[in-house]
């Protein structure tokens, strides 16, 4: 069992966070000590790490919530789960297909612009060279 910060520090999800999934039905069935404090199991760290995973990688809240309360609906909703994972998948790749696309324009610019400096530094150096030769 683990308790709330136990999982905020695993998670790097704030108390708050934790505290909204909850109230959201992102993770239910969290259990209390007797003295009230929430107790979560591996269960519910397994089932954070894929909210994580899913929020992270573009998918909505709701998309989520739609998600997990197909998972608890049972095995005849594995076909629709399937298929937003599906989509889900198509949508990230796409999105890492734009970012390498930005990459390889940053990557482009640095080379350029580490030649430029590359020059401009030896043609410093060169100058300066100039400057001590002549004042001896």
């Amino acid at each position: 069992m683990y308790s709330i910060q136990d999982v905020s520090k695993k998670t790097g999800l704030s108390t708050h966070t934790l505290r909204y999934y909850e109230k959201e039905g992102l993770i239910c069935g969290v259990e209390r000590s007797q003295g009230g404090f929430r107790q979560y199991t591996d269960e519910d760290l397994e089932a954070l790490g894929l909210i994580c995973c899913l929020k992270n990688t573009g998918m909505s809240l709701q998309e989520i919530a739609r998600f997990v309360s197909l998972t608890r609906s049972g095995e005849h909703t594995l076909a629709e789960r399937v298929s937003m994972l599906r989509q889900h998948r198509e949508n990230v790749l796409d999105r890492m297909a734009e970012m390498q696309k930005y990459l390889d324009k940053v990557t482009w610019k640095l080379k350029f612009y580490t030649e430029k400096l590359n020059a401009y530094e030896a043609a410093e150096g060169k100058n300066s060279e100039c400057a001590c030769k002549d004042r001896a």
